[in-house]
């Protein structure tokens, strides 16, 4: 649910949808070649770019425009993971899987909601929802 003063043009909101994998020894090839996806981002434990990095992290971000609501993010990733979701399960057991969700905005009286349908993902694959709000 957005807040859009009519008058104000400069308002925006962005929105966004990431797979997370982290932990130690993240083999990045085979979750690329086992999801068929490429990620948007990887870093390895110890690399320092803002800060020194305390573990491996690979991150797929779905190709949606930021525009769009973040239901759409979240429908999208569902559908390239859900065939994947047992290997996601699997994963669990020696990392860190979660799903990032980024809403950004420069209006502190707007928000967001999320369809129930759109929920499944977290539900499938055992991952709480969290929201990092960023306000500009």
């Amino acid at each position: 649910m957005e807040e859009r003063a009519d008058n104000d043009a400069d308002l925006y909101f962005a929105y966004s949808a990431s797979l997370r994998i982290f932990g130690a020894h993240v083999d990045f090839n085979a979750i690329s070649q086992t999801l068929g996806l490429s990620p948007t981002y990887t870093h390895r434990k110890g690399e320092k770019r803002i800060e020194v990095f305390k573990h491996d992290m690979w991150l797929y971000q779905v190709p949606v425009d930021e525009n769009e609501a973040l239901g759409h993010h979240i429908d999208a990733l569902w559908a390239t993971l859900q065939p994947h979701a047992g290997y996601l399960l699997e994963l669990k057991k020696s990392y860190t899987v979660d799903i990032f969700l980024g809403y950004r905005s420069n209006s502190c009286t707007a928000g967001f909601e999320i369809p129930s349908s759109s929920l499944v993902i977290f539900v499938q694959l055992d991952i709480p929802l969290g929201v990092s709000v960023i306000i500009t």
